[in-house]
């Protein structure tokens, strides 16, 4: 028993023969969702973008206007371009065709080599490898020089299939798989005349790796085709569901028997006819064509997409769908629902089009374009010759395409792509055109001021981003050779060096757009800066009447004292109070004060010192619980900065040594019990001036003031030795009181000329020290530390 128990006591051994390898496309089957996230309805449709994004990169490179998607009615989907067609031959380091190594090799292609695109959507090399090896068969055809090359996958690997009926592959029909080491199994199945070239990929995804519930969304696919079309002007793709019976003879592609290059007509004479000169009209065979050239392009770039939309019911699968049976859950098309069996879509406008289409309410303007392109340096890993990497610095191209129009509407719809490729996070991209749209609405709307009633000394009336946003269509869409993304599921573009280039092409078109200096744009600018600046006036008005319902409430739940004179509700967020020292000095500061957004509470000399009073002391001081009051936020641990009334709190006090003491005590008062709005930078003091200076002769009318009697001799010798006349007897300021209300405006009051010094708190533990020293009850300690500092007193830190 006892040696039973030691036994399985033991620990299992570890060793390299645990180790499991996992070759080739294993290991996407093993972990599927390492590469298209999930196994469900959105990793299906992740793996047909995978093979159109392959075809659109082509059409990106300018080597392909046409893509033909099926979707067949026993769940296979067929993606046909008339791209170049991938490479046919050897490859030299893996000795495989260019079709196998594309479609069996992770991270391998032509998008890394800076070469054969510029700007691609798919960058890591693993779409087409990916889909093959999620796919329980997988055929491809390649049309290059004259000849159809064939190859066929199972599972990822290579092989042929034996259907009993080549019009009806299946697969399920016998495989024999490619022993490794063999010569590669793409064949040659046929010939052609012509120069034309393509490639076509048919896959059935594999019900052994997606869930049951797994379910093909057509109108996603359809929103995704049309918007793909939108920001690849002059591409056409079609889509075509054979679920759907045919209602005439036309045949949607008839180009393998007829010797025509893939993007001859698709139709017959007639319909093709019809689709040069209608827009979004029903064909005899039930298709939609969504399309916007030749004659009809320049009236009906706008109604295209309308009537397209209208035609494909959002609710087209959803409910057939749902009860699809889990053995079927994997075919490409549910039930035969409420859409056309073929439907087109080709848009020449590119963005501009697609901003129209996005558009609902009444335009205020018409569709903006802004455009060029411009390059950057960037710094990459390069593959050498014998396929090794090393850094070096390329020069990159940045092309920039953005559409904006304003709707009579309060939703906000911007869409970012790079490469086709959309950003729902944004990104450099978004961030520059944006920063350069605010700043240009800033820049017009103050020079439009009067007109557009703005008042630019009301600080409140700042146009804000959401008061451009409002109302706003934008689609940003940029070209690079291989951005950056922060993250695999390229939401946020991170490419540095492309805000710069986009907010500088930004700032000089939209600059001229937004003045009206470009022809044609005068009129629509002004409604475009009427609208968002009526947006800053609403936004205005809607925080001021919140406001006044909040500073009811804060007056009614405990009456202000009347000393207070506050300032016009509605500003909580720029308002200030002054702690005016004195009843004199109160006059005057009513007189200078602007009462849309600075109060007035005036103390009587030096408050309570509330580092050596009581809780019951200070609350029953008349001072401190005034101040406490008229903050409105509590005191003490119940303090809330948020329940603030006054952004700034400014201690205004006279500018002598009596001054200096009464600030020192209420910062005292502040730290103690308020200690918030110190730490936030709430805080402040004054800093008025002790003497005024008049300059005579040719300078008369205007006067110097100055701050300390070192500076006042300063700036009088500096004076006589520039040869300024001045009034010898220079005006000494004994306080506040004694300015007119001009002079406490200019010198401390008006937010453009003042002086304000913000009362920090660095380092809490410190600053207790130093209040408990100065304004506790040991005498002692005080004593010593003015005796040891007062060679070293300098004026300047008294409200340091």
């Amino acid at each position: 028993m006892a040696q039973g128990k030691q036994e399985t006591s033991q620990k299992p051994k570890y060793g390299a023969a645990d180790l499991t390898v996992l070759e080739g496309l294993d290991a996407v089957r093993k972990r599927p969702g390492m590469y298209i996230g999930t196994t469900d309805t959105q990793g299906l449709m992740h793996c047909l973008w995978e093979i159109i994004d392959n075809s659109v990169d082509e059409a990106l490179a300018g080597f392909c206007d046409r893509i033909q998607v099926t979707l067949h009615a026993d769940g296979s989907i067929t993606v046909e371009d008339n791209g170049r067609g991938i490479p046919v031959d050897i490859e030299p380091k893996t000795k495989l065709t260019g079709v196998e190594v594309v479609l069996t090799k992770l991270h391998a292609g032509g998008k890394f080599g800076n070469k054969a695109y510029n700007a691609s959507g798919g960058l890591h090399g693993v779409g087409s490898s990916v889909v093959n090896a999620l796919s329980s068969r997988l055929d491809v055809e390649v049309d290059r020089g004259g000849k159809t090359y064939r190859m066929e996958f199972h599972q990822g690997h290579p092989g042929v299939y034996m259907d009993a009926d080549p019009a009806a592959p299946s697969p399920d029909s016998p495989f024999k798989k490619t022993r490794k080491g063999r010569p590669t199994e793409l064949r040659v199945i046929g010939t052609y005349r012509g120069k034309h070239t393509g490639t076509r990929i048919r896959y059935w995804a594999d019900p052994e790796i997606f869930n049951a519930g797994a379910s093909f969304q057509y109108d996603e696919l359809i929103d995704r085709v049309r918007q793909t079309t939108f920001l690849v002007p002059g591409l056409r793709i079609i889509v075509v569901d054979e679920t759907i019976p045919e209602t005439g003879d036309a045949s949607i592609d008839d180009r393998r028997e007829v010797d025509e290059p893939l993007d001859a007509p698709s139709a017959s004479g007639t319909e093709a006819a019809d689709a040069e000169t209608t827009v979004a009209e029903t064909t005899d065979d039930g298709a939609i064509v969504e399309n916007a050239t030749d004659a009809s392009a320049d009236d009906a770039s706008a109604a295209d997409t309308t009537a397209a939309a209208d035609a494909t019911p959002d609710d087209a699968d959803g409910a057939a769908a749902a009860d699809t049976p889990a053995e079927a859950s994997l075919s490409a098309v549910p039930a035969p629902a409420s859409h056309p069996r073929v439907q087109e879509f080709l848009h020449e406008g590119g963005v501009v089009d697609f901003v129209d289409f996005l558009s609902h309410g009444t335009p205020v303007c018409d569709v903006w374009h802004v455009t060029g392109q411009d390059t950057y340096e960037e710094e990459t890993q390069e593959v050498d010759a014998d396929g090794g990497l090393h850094a070096a610095m390329v020069t990159r191209r940045c092309d920039v395409d953005i559409a904006l129009r304003w709707v009579d509407d309060y939703d906000t719809t911007i869409r970012s792509f790079v490469n086709v490729v959309e950003t729902p996070g944004g990104g450099t991209h978004l961030d520059g055109f944006l920063a350069s749209l605010v700043k240009q609405v800033r820049k017009n709307v103050e020079a439009n001021a009067r007109k557009l009633k703005v008042n630019l000394k009301d600080s409140s009336m700042r146009i804000e981003r959401d008061d451009v946003m409002t109302g706003l269509v934008a689609v940003v869409s940029v070209r690079i050779a291989e951005p950056q993304f922060q993250g695999q599921t390229k939401d946020v573009l991170g490419t540095a060096q492309v805000k710069p280039i986009v907010t500088h092409m930004c700032d000089e078109q939209l600059g001229q757009m937004l003045s009206g200096s470009k022809r044609g744009y005068k009129e629509q600018s002004g409604r475009v800066l009427g609208k968002i600046a009526g947006e800053m006036h609403a936004r205005v008005q809607a925080r001021k009447t919140k406001e006044v319902t909040r500073r009811k409430n804060a007056l009614e739940s405990a009456s202000m004292p009347a000393k207070l004179s506050d300032c016009q509700p509605g500003n909580d967020d720029i308002a200030e109070l002054f702690i005016v020292e004195g009843d004199s000095a109160l006059g005057t500061a009513k007189a200078a004060r602007n009462s849309m957004f600075q109060a007035l509470l005036p103390i009587r000399g030096k408050i309570l010192n509330v580092q050596k009073a009581s809780t019951a002391q200070i609350l029953g001081n008349k001072e401190c619980s005034a101040i406490i009051q008229v903050v409105g936020a509590g005191s003490g641990s119940t303090f809330d900065l948020e329940q603030a009334r006054y952004n700034k709190i400014i201690m205004m006090t006279d500018a002598d040594v009596d001054g200096a003491h009464i600030r020192t005590l209420l910062l005292t008062l502040f730290y103690r019990y308020m200690r918030p709005l110190v730490a936030a930078g709430h805080v402040y003091a004054a800093v008025p001036p002790l003497h005024r200076i008049a300059l005579a002769g040719r300078h008369k009318g205007e006067y110097v003031y100055t701050y300390s009697e070192e500076e006042l001799q300063e700036r009088l010798a500096k004076l006589r030795a520039q040869g300024i006349d001045y009034n010898p007897d220079v005006q000494r300021y004994k306080g506040l009181g004694e300015m007119d209300a001009d002079q406490l405006a200019d010198t401390t009051m008006d937010p453009r000329t003042r002086t304000l010094r913000r009362i920090r708190l660095e380092d809490a533990a410190h600053a207790s020290q130093i209040f408990e020293l100065l304004m506790g009850d040991d005498v002692p300690p005080r004593r010593q530390f003015i005796i040891d500092n007062a060679e070293d007193f300098d004026r300047s830190n008294i409200d340091a």
